[in-house]
Formats: structure tokens, C-alpha cells, sequence
């Protein structure tokens, strides 16, 4: 018997982690990456260089894979619906896929299923985005959040806007444009979710995710002080998105909460995503592996959490290059972090790792990984 070979388009930090929630089942890799010191290209042995846009390059990357998955949504939907049509497993599929590549799909298809969401409408014009704050009513309905409908990611492609003048520039580019009402929301939360072809699915708790300047900071598995009624009701909805989009491995629903108890979607992933990072640690099957026994349709693993808290800690890049060597104290200083780099060059703002840490202080577990990703970043010195 042979182990089957997954196919992994892009070579990020997520391509790196799933790589390695497959070695302990014996599942070989393929990457297709950008190149050769892309985060997983550097840990992956079977890696072709090449661009994910041309059809030829994933048609060839495809011979000799048992299933195509990704660490991006970038890949063009008609590519990955000739690639299904030479009779490759794509998962997930090119037709959810869409629900995640563009915003304006997105929005529809949940307005189709009546889900609750930030109202919004596609704008073509800066006064187009002025008559759709007049439409949000209050003090002329600005502010207003606009967002190019592909391609943007940790706060960019994200505007927050609060005149027509002010709108200019998302037009520049010359892509469509969603305008969505600003939410005046208590917290962002997550919903994560992974299901596999014949239809199993398991749902992880509901997390708290920290924001800060349009980019995850922090995230606190399960969120505190959550109403179980509606921590419910956020899993039933990300399954339910799961389940109506035929979505096929890991799923995360980015939502609102708002202070009078409802839920918003914000945002869709259909891949490991950075609010579940903490399930490496702290979590009984990770994203990661239930990922990949998704798109392999095997059984999937229990997502119960292992510890009463977790709480993972983006290492953003700073001026600080050398993180190596603030091991040692991180490691003295709390024996139970799990440090989780990417092999990245450390530059200003950029994502290069994260921690988790655990246990049944929350304040302490905090607290932890806070000082970690601090330390790590040069940013706390003692």
C-alpha cells in the first residue's frame, strides 16, 4: 500500500504547519511555491517553483497528486475547474473556493441563505459609496468600511471611510469595490469548522480574536465570558455555511458580535486559518491535522480543547532581527510555551511566528503570551 500524495498550492506558513500535521500519518507532500525560500519550500521535500496563475504549471504540478488543497485562495477559479475536469480532487472545491476569493459572491450567497450579515452593496464610484451612507442613515452614514472584493488580506484592500473624497482611493486600481456599514461590534470572534467529503464535520470552540491595526494579535480559546446560547449558535452557523457551500476541510468564519446578543459574519477562510492556530497546542486534533484528514476524507479528529485556556500570540517582524537568541529567557522564563516559527526574514510588522500558551489562569495564560511574542519582537527587554 501506498500513501497518498497531497498536493499543497503556496508555500506559506499555513502549507508549512499542515506539511507537518501530515508526517506522523505517513502523508507525502507536494508544494507548488513561489520560491525555494518560501516558509514551506524550506521544510517540504518534494517542491516545484512555479506561478500558481499559469494553467500549464498546476496542470503538470497536478500528475502524481491524490488531492489538491492551499495555503491561499488566489488560484484562478476557471484553473482549478480544469484541473477537476482532468479528474484531480480539488478540495476545496473551485465553486466554494469562490465564496472565499470574492467578497461580492460571498456576500450574495449568504444573503441567499439569510445569514446574518454587515448590510453592504457593490459601489462603483465614490459617489455611489456617498449614496449607500445615506442609505445606512444616522449622521449621514459615514463612516462606511469599503473593501476590494478579491485580494485583500490582514487589513489590506480594507478602508475605513467617512466622506465621498475620502472613498477615492480604493477606485484607483480599477477592481470592484463592497461597501460595507462600519458595525459597532463588542468583539471580533471565530468560528472554526472542518468537514470532509461524505459530509462529517466537527466544530472547535469559539474563539475571541484581538485585532490590532487590521492584523490578528491575539487569540483566546474559548472566548471569555461568551454566552453558551450564542457560542452555540456561531458553531451552528459556521457548520451550516460549511455545509450549504460544500465546503471541504477547514473553514473559519470571522464574526461580529454586537452588544445586543446577534452574531455577523465578517469574513470567510477555506483553509487553516490564524484563529486557529492555538489548536497546535491546544486542542486534541489541531486544524492542521484535521485538515488534511479532510481533503484525504478520512475520519476527523476530536476538536475538544485539551487545557481550560489557550491563548495564541502573534510574532510580528520588528527591529529586533535576531529572535534566536531570546529562546533562552522565553524558554527559562515559562517551560510550557510552544513556540512556533516560519522561517521567515524578520522584517517590521511582518508575520514570522507565533506562540501559544495554557492553563487555568486566564489572566497568567495572557499574560504568558503576551511577554513571549513581546520578547521575541524586542519589544520587552527583561
Amino acid at each position: 500500500m501506498t500513501f497518498p500524495v497531497v498536493g499543497m498550492v503556496g508555500g506559506g506558513q499555513l502549507a508549512r504547519m499542515t506539511h507537518e500535521a501530515g508526517i506522523p500519518l505517513g502523508i507525502k507532500f507536494k508544494l507548488l511555491s513561489d520560491t525555494p525560500q518560501d516558509s514551506a519550500a524550506q521544510v517540504v521535500s518534494d517542491v516545484v517553483i512555479g506561478d500558481y496563475r499559469d494553467l500549464d504549471t498546476l496542470r503538470a504540478f497536478a500528475r502524481g497528486c491524490d488531492v489538491i488543497t492551499f495555503d491561499h485562495e488566489h488560484v484562478p477559479t476557471e484553473h482549478l475547474q480544469t484541473l477537476e475536469a482532468d479528474g484531480i480532487a480539488i478540495r476545496p472545491g473551485p465553486e466554494a473556493l469562490r465564496h472565499a476569493q470574492d467578497k461580492g459572491v460571498m456576500r450574495a450567497k449568504l444573503d441567499a441563505l439569510g445569514v446574518p450579515c454587515p448590510r453592504h452593496r457593490i459601489v462603483s464610484d465614490p459617489e455611489d459609496v456617498a449614496r449607500f451612507a445615506a442609505e445606512l442613515g444616522g449622521s449621514g452614514g459615514f463612516p462606511v468600511i469599503l473593501k476590494t472584493v478579491r485580494g485583500g488580506y490582514d487589513g489590506k484592500g480594507v478602508w475605513v471611510v467617512r466622506s465621498s473624497k475620502e472613498a477615492e482611493e480604493p477606485f484607483r486600481a480599477g477592481v470592484p469595490v463592497l461597501a460595507e456599514e462600519k458595525v459597532d461590534f463588542v468583539r471580533e470572534l471565530a468560528a472554526n469548522i472542518v468537514r470532509s467529503p461524505h459530509g462529517q464535520a466537527v466544530a472547535y470552540p469559539v474563539v475571541e480574536s484581538i485585532q490590532v491595526d487590521g492584523v490578528c494579535d491575539t487569540v483566546i480559546a474559548p472566548a471569555p465570558d461568551l454566552d453558551p446560547e450564542l457560542a452555540g449558535r456561531a458553531q451552528e452557523l459556521a457548520l451550516r455555511i460549511g455545509k450549504e457551500l460544500e465546503v471541504v476541510g477547514h473553514l473559519a468564519v470571522e464574526l461580529f458580535e454586537t452588544a445586543d446578543g446577534r452574531i455577523l459574519v465578517n469574513e470567510l477562510a477555506m483553509r487553516p486559518h490564524n484563529s486557529g492556530h492555538w489548536t497546535q497546542d491546544g486542542a486534541i486534533t489541531s486544524q492542521f491535522a484535521n485538515h488534511v484528514r479532510a481533503v484525504l476524507d478520512l475520519p476527523l479528529g476530536d476538536p475538544r480543547p485539551r487545557a481550560r485556556w489557550t491563548v495564541m500570540a502573534n510574532v510580528l517582524g520588528g527591529d529586533y532581527p535576531d529572535m534566536y537568541s531570546a529562546y533562552l529567557h522565553c524558554m527559562a522564563r515559562d517551560p510550557q510555551l510552544k513556540i512556533h516559527m516560519y522561517g521567515k526574514d524578520v522584517k517590521p510588522g511582518r508575520k514570522v511566528g507565533h506562540v501559544n500558551t495554557y492553563g487555568d489562569d486566564l489572566a497568567d495564560v495572557r499574560e504568558r503570551a503576551a511577554h513571549a511574542a513581546g520578547y521575541l519582537r524586542g519589544t520587552i527587554t527583561e
